[in-house]
């Protein structure tokens, strides 16, 4: 009886593997991290043998822990980080350079050409999304440009282009296996969402061979396989670590929404078969799903640093010994005694989109503590959003009353039940801690026959902690205020403040 799925996670600083049985319940996990690398300010790089090799263990370690045989895994499913750009040779397999990480800023000045040729209302209609450097286009003519600048060996079939998926499909299968799905399509500013095929207008103006491009297949089907010593392991899932994570959380309902607490925040909301477009700046990208199915969409928007920020105050500033001490700072204060924090440390995300922004502090006082700028730090992430979640609003024109959420800060109670106070929602906080990872489960357990339905999964995805507003909503919207403020204070290099 082949009774577990596994589920590969290629996150932005680890890679994790972890068993789940047929409740949805986690048998076993493993996890390494691996170093990203910053050559120049707001260049960020990972090496992809470092990615694959991180990958490869966890799954050793997961696998050895769970005391289980390898051939009782029916299925395995991939989920990533999204956007982060790989070249690799088609022949050897050796990768030229580093991986471009999805946070890299360098291709800033090719996207504001873009939009200054008009491309801007393409990529839009097109695509979903918008000229920024957050995309993996972009990063791909730029790799394009520093290794093969005359394009001979990318016309010729001699490289391939990849996300993280694309990657680690390509080195789990021995290179028999070149693709990718939809949902991490959607977010190479190259795929038209609403024909499901590569756009070649895009294509031709970033000088981008289709040929080095992968197969675009649907989140949930067979995708190949590989081999764990005697046993073949069937990989029947792929999907962004976002996308991944809505399914995960069994929001497959328009209206539905979630949101991840990781390294950024990223909140989804499912809008059925309908690719919205956006007045408040969000971005329209594809929901996992099944093959067979029409395709699904959802609105997105992205804060850069969410979990991150906590992450800065331990390790930038040195306030905190532990991520997990930041609660306990928090609440030693009432409040953060005027103090906001804008950490605008690579831009401004989703819906202001101001990718030269810089971060600041301001409000600070001679009796500010250093208990007001953790408070304040944590406060930030629910702040950018609620941004979010506005936009989210007006763009339907209905309340969202319930939002979900997952990701290593969820964990944090100051955090969720502030989120609640200033968002005036209630938050529900997944009872299921690896959502990203159990949506890849789900998706390759559903092509396993390991489920019946959607319907089979969702009683999976039930439970939680709920955070309703404590706050009076006068104290709220003033805070909200105050958070506006602290925006329009927002750094600008080069420019008067």
């Amino acid at each position: 009886m082949k009774a577990y799925l596994l589920a590969l996670d290629e996150g932005t600083t680890s890679a994790r593997a972890i068993l789940f049985d047929r409740a949805g319940r986690i048998v076993s996990e493993g996890s390494r991290e691996f170093p990203q690398y910053y050559p120049r300010p707001g260049w960020v790089e990972q090496d992809p043998m470092e990615l694959y090799a991180a990958q490869w263990s966890a799954v050793a370690e997961c696998v050895a822990k769970s005391g289980i045989s390898p051939a009782e895994i029916a299925a395995a499913g991939i989920t990533n980080q999204r956007e982060t750009t790989l070249l690799w040779e088609k022949k050897t397999g050796r990768p030229l350079g580093r991986a471009i990480v999805w946070q890299c800023r360098r291709t800033q000045t090719l996207c504001e050409q873009l939009i200054r040729e008009g491309w801007q209302e393409h990529i839009a209609a097109v695509t979903g999304l918008r000229a920024d450097p957050y995309f993996s286009g972009t990063k791909l003519s730029w790799l394009l440009d520093t290794y093969d600048p005359d394009r001979k060996r990318a016309f010729s079939g001699e490289l391939l282009f990849g996300t993280v998926d694309t990657w680690l499909l390509w080195k789990l299968t021995e290179g028999r296996v070149h693709a990718t799905d939809r949902t991490n399509a959607s977010r190479t500013m190259l795929f038209n969402i609403h024909t499901g095929e590569w756009d070649k207008a895009l294509l031709e103006r970033l000088n981008i061979p289709e040929c080095i491009l992968p197969e675009v297949k649907c989140s949930a089907e067979k995708y190949g396989s590989f081999r764990w010593g005697a046993a073949e392991i069937p990989i029947l899932g792929v999907a962004g670590d976002q996308q991944a994570s809505l399914f995960g959380q069994g929001c497959f309902q328009p209206g539905e929404a979630k949101n991840t607490y990781g390294t950024g925040c990223f909140l989804l909301e499912h809008t059925g078969h309908e690719a919205p477009v956006s007045r408040h700046g969000l971005l329209t990208t594809v929901a996992a799903g099944e093959k067979g199915r029409e395709m699904e969409y959802a609105l997105e928007g992205s804060v850069f640093w969410g979990g991150s920020v906590i992450r800065w105050l331990r390790d930038g500033l040195g306030l905190l010994r532990e991520a997990k001490d930041s609660e306990y700072f928090a609440r030693k204060v009432p409040d953060t005694g005027g103090v906001y924090i804008v950490p605008a440390f690579s831009g401004l995300g989703a819906p202001h989109w101001k990718p030269q922004a810089r971060g600041l502090i301001t409000g600070l006082t001679g009796g500010s503590r250093s208990e007001h700028i953790i408070r304040a730090g944590l406060e930030s992430i629910a702040y950018q959003t609620n941004d979010i979640l506005t936009a989210m609003e007006a763009d339907s024109g209905k309340k969202i009353t319930r939002l979900k959420t997952d990701g290593g800060a969820s964990a944090n109670d100051f955090l969720m039940q502030f989120q609640a106070d200033i968002s005036r929602t209630c938050v529900t906080r997944s009872a299921q801690t690896e959502s990203t990872a159990a949506g890849a489960a789900f998706l390759a357990g559903l092509t396993a026959g390991f489920f019946s339905s959607r319907e089979e999964v969702k009683a999976l995805c039930g439970g939680g902690k709920e955070f309703l507003p404590e706050m009076e909503e006068d104290k709220s919207r003033l805070l909200r205020d105050g958070w506006r403020a602290a925006l329009a204070q927002t750094v600008f290099p080069g420019k008067q403040t």
